[in-house]
């Protein structure tokens, strides 16, 4: 006879996810750190109390710590930031209430998707039972009786279940953690709980609870697709690897590097790939695309063949596919996700990103690049070195021309650069300074680079930068924000408070979006509505800049906060901040820069449509700007087969 324990939902829950753990190459750890979540009447008396009830009586790793946030969506922002930091290897899960609760998780839900990054979430529904609805926070479609606010999860996750019944927990259980350790399919997983199922009773087969251990396999790729490939790249005179975020979640930056030096071929990087080499290697050219090197997007131009490693081929990599201009270029991608890997008509190698680098050596033994080749990519590099030191370090025309106490970006970002640990964690999503970024940073570690680029989410950085120092307590964290994605989410810095987790941001104010500011210019529609200006008495959005106290308004929610007003002060700044308690929460370093003096120009495009009629003159050259660049668009579909190009 089988052994049963009577749990409620909500308990049963919470004691599975408790029993969970990953292994990959030997290495075991807890699948879950814990659970993030705000409580409301949807699930306080469900997943909230089981919740308390394990916090008052696990120990050692049947714990499932609870931290509570303060907005849904930044508590799933956390998560990712936590699991990116592991390698995908550990998560957290996400509770949340009935209605506004659940839908707010809806973003950050679609960010991890995206990013194939996997998060647990438990949306609470309405009443399975119906007996008493409509509830509070219903919604009531008049064609539909079975739909809820919680169905909009099922576009934005790889999988979704809703759990009517108890028995139908074990089953949605299992398949949520087969998909969120696989590295194929892995994302989102919503699992819908409605409030009164939470707090039913079910005697529950024992076994349900029994440690389980998800072993993360390193795919093997077939020898038939190695040997095509290592054809296809002996074949090729201009040869390139863009390394993307498959790189860092397979570990395989070794095998990149071995590869690379073995062969000689160079290597650019997308912003999740970025760290895949690191600064200063032979081989590395840095970013790629619309926000790329100078060199990196020379040597794109110019490629035969172009070696994709664990990218998705976002429009910024391939600068909307202007990048690669050779009329025959061809493309080998190396993807653990066959969707990805058959992406521009590539050749598929579908496998893990170190196993099939490692095989990839092995077939090229004996090929290499030929040494002016080498000298080319030495040769561009050096130039583009050179520009991001004068970013760095601008002429004194340059400074002297900025109004007293505003520095540039690029000052900025070199400073946080050169002063930190070559360990600590640079982290942005959206704005300006994810390009920047891109193209300045100086990478000295494999998880020291950390942009969110895939869906490029405002808000994102601060809760974020919480996840990645739970993630590794002994790095500081480098949050970059500007004021407009301060003000999406700086609720996130009374968590950091409550919880005593040091983060450091540095917070950019320019008064306006500064980079949707110069996408508009260059649109022609002469940056309408970015700058935070007062309302003149003819209804325009142009009056005197809102002078907005960010500083004072982060110092309100319990952080530290410097404000400095020159280089010498931001560099004063910095050092303090990293000296800062390791227990003492958030610092904010506050400073303000000039929103017209720009990065280094890499002549990229990105496809962004212009109106194609206008009264506007700006709007009209604009226009005539688009088809140009339009011209240089390439389809990317001709085959690559192993025949010769």
């Amino acid at each position: 006879m089988t052994s049963t324990v009577r749990l409620t939902v909500g308990q049963a829950v919470v004691r599975f996810l408790a029993a969970q753990w990953t292994e990959r190459d030997g290495e075991r750890q807890k699948l879950f750190a814990g659970c993030f979540g705000i409580f409301g009447h949807g699930n306080v008396a469900g997943i909230g109390q089981a919740l308390l009830q394990k916090e008052l009586s696990a120990t050692g790793d049947d714990r499932l710590p609870y931290v509570l946030a303060r907005n849904e969506q930044a508590m799933v922002h956390t998560a990712v930031g936590y699991a990116r930091q592991k390698d995908r290897l550990q998560t957290w899960a996400c509770t949340a209430s009935v209605g506004p609760g659940s839908t707010n998780m809806l973003t950050g839900a679609a960010l991890a998707t995206i990013n194939r990054i996997p998060v647990l979430l438990l949306p609470s529904g309405t009443f399975a039972t119906r007996v008493s609805g409509p509830v509070l926070q219903e919604l009531e479609p008049p064609y539909a009786g079975d739909l809820t606010v919680n169905d909009a999860f099922r576009p934005l996750s790889r999988y979704f279940d809703r759990v009517n019944r108890p028995e139908q927990l074990p089953s949605a259980l299992l398949n949520a953690m087969r998909v969120l350790t696989d590295p194929a399919e892995t994302g989102a997983v919503t699992l819908a709980l409605p409030q009164d199922v939470q707090a039913e009773a079910f005697d529950w087969p024992v076994e349900l609870f029994a440690q389980r251990t998800w072993r993360v396999s390193r795919a093997q790729a077939d020898p038939a697709d190695i040997a095509t490939a290592a054809k296809v790249i002996r074949s090729a005179k201009r040869p390139m690897v863009v390394a993307g975020g498959g790189v860092h979640y397979a570990q395989a930056e070794d095998a990149l590097l071995a590869f690379c030096e073995r062969t000689g071929i160079p290597v650019g990087e997308t912003q999740a790939g970025k760290g895949s080499l690191p600064h200063g290697h032979p081989q590395e050219l840095g970013a790629v695309g619309s926000t790329g090197t100078t060199a990196a997007n020379a040597v794109a131009a110019e490629a035969d063949v172009v070696i994709g490693v664990g990218t998705r081929w976002s429009d910024f990599t391939t600068a909307s596919r202007t990048v690669f201009q050779d009329s025959g270029v061809r493309f080998v991608n190396v993807n653990v996700a066959r969707f990805d890997a058959a992406k521009h008509a590539g050749l598929e190698v579908v496998g893990d990103a170190r196993a099939v680098l490692a095989a990839l050596t092995e077939a090229l033994d004996g090929y290499t690049v030929d040494d002016a080749y080498r000298e080319r990519q030495q040769t561009l590099w050096r130039a583009w070195d050179a520009a991001v030191e004068a970013a760095y370090h601008p002429a004194v025309e340059v400074t002297d021309a900025l109004a007293d106490g505003l520095l540039t970006q690029g000052q900025v970002l070199g400073a946080v650069n050169e002063l930190t640990d070559p360990r600590d964690v640079v982290l942005c999503a959206a704005g300006s300074m994810p390009g920047d970024l891109h193209k300045l940073w100086r990478v000295r570690d494999r998880k020291a680079y950390h942009v969110e680029y895939g869906y490029s989410c405002m808000g994102y950085e601060i809760p974020a930068s919480i996840g990645i120092r739970l993630a590794d307590e002994s790095r500081d964290v480098f949050a970059m924000v500007g004021d407009g994605g301060y003000l999406m989410m700086p609720t996130e810095l009374v968590t950091a408070v409550q919880e005593r987790v040091k983060v450091i941001v540095v917070l950019v104010q320019n008064y306006g979006f500064h980079s949707i500011g110069s996408l508009s210019e260059s649109l022609g529609s002469q940056r309408f509505g970015t700058r935070y200006r007062a309302r003149t008495d003819d209804g325009r959005l142009d009056g005197d800049l809102l002078r907005i106290d960010l500083a004072a308004n982060a110092r309100s929610l319990g952080a530290h906060v410097i404000e400095v007003h020159s280089a010498s002060e931001l560099e004063q700044a910095i050092k303090d901040a990293k000296a800062a308690p390791v227990d003492g929460g958030p610092v904010v370093i506050h400073v303000e820069t000039d929103p017209f003096v720009v990065a280094p120009d890499n002549g990229a495009w990105w496809d962004v449509p212009v109106s194609e009629v206008s009264t506007i003159d700006s709007t009209q050259h604009a226009y005539s700007d688009y088809l140009e660049h339009k011209r240089a668009q390439r389809p990317l579909i001709g085959p690559t087969d192993g025949s010769p190009a």
